[in-house]
């Protein structure tokens, strides 16, 4: 039984090496002096995966519309929160508009 258990945590182990080896890797300090560089190219569909000594620790992939979806918008209030003011149109618009401002 031992040894069932041995394969099957070689062959995942495996699997994940295998699959961060196709996938571009760069360090902690790689990200850091060329931040801009690896977003943009993360934003061409390409995934990253960031590595520290040499352990997998973040993935920078691009963004996607689905990304954007609000689902809080149809979340039921907590109690107490409907007797807030109400904002015309959208809260997340008003609170984007508001930290740009800061």
């Amino acid at each position: 039984m031992a040894t069932s258990s041995f394969k099957q945590t070689s062959i995942a182990t495996c699997h994940l090496k295998c699959h961060i080896v196709h996938m571009v890797q760069i360090t902690i300090r790689d990200l850091h002096m060329k931040t801009g560089e690896w977003v943009r190219k993360a934003a061409d569909a390409e995934s990253i995966v960031v590595m520290d000594r040499r352990r997998p620790v973040a993935k920078l992939v691009p963004f996607t519309p689905e990304d954007q979806e609000m689902p809080f918008r149809e979340r039921p209030l907590v109690k107490g929160f409907s007797s807030l003011p109400k904002l015309p149109g959208d809260s997340t618009v008003f609170l984007s508009e508001d930290r740009d401002r800061a």
